[in-house]
């Protein structure tokens, strides 16, 4: 870890420093962090194809290690968001062949056009965003099946996800999934 944190908080980082460590600030990035979750219009899978290729970009542990079906409970419970309201809700939650095919996205036929472009999506945002805002053959697709309040959805819960996975790697706090509420 870049920071000092006390031997008590090694297993769940993220409490210590939301409490001590510019408490406003960490505030307000984990509500953006969370925001998506609670509030997205998105599926469930497209939601986590974004997320997932995202965290993979990022280098976030905590990230690649989180699987929507099985910790979206304990990370509610955390932030006291509203399960029953949120994206946990919208469709089916993806199986360990849907998060292991993400970087095969191109290829792999389980997914559906909406959760491959919400992946490219992430991709281009993560790698190349000034490539992504002028490939036209990306938006006229994208723009097909999406409507324009999806892709704003879908453009800020990547953003949340990129500045918050990217923070925690930068600070060697992404080594501890900690999505249970603590004891």
């Amino acid at each position: 870890m870049r920071i000092s944190l006390p031997p008590e908080h090694h297993d769940r980082p993220f409490e210590h420093v939301a409490k001590h460590y510019a408490r406003e600030i960490v505030a307000a990035g984990g509500a953006f962090g969370t925001a998506p979750y609670q509030h997205s219009k998105l599926s469930l899978r497209e939601l986590e194809a974004a997320r997932y290729r995202t965290a993979q970009i990022n280098g976030c542990n905590t990230c690649q290690n989180f699987r929507g079906a099985r910790d979206f409970p304990g990370m509610f419970k955390i932030f006291k968001g509203d399960l029953e309201s949120s994206v946990y809700t919208h469709g089916a939650a993806p199986d360990e062949e849907f998060y292991r095919n993400v970087p095969n996205w191109k290829d792999y036929p389980g997914f559906s056009e909406r959760e491959r472009l919400a992946i490219r999506y992430a991709e281009g945002l993560g790698e190349a965003p000034h490539k992504i805002a002028q490939d036209e053959e990306f938006w006229a697709r994208a723009k097909a099946i999406f409507s324009d309040d999806e892709i704003v959805d879908m453009t800020y819960s990547i953003a949340a996800w990129m500045g918050t996975g990217r923070a925690l790697h930068a600070l060697g706090l992404d080594s501890v999934c900690a999505y249970t509420p603590a004891g």
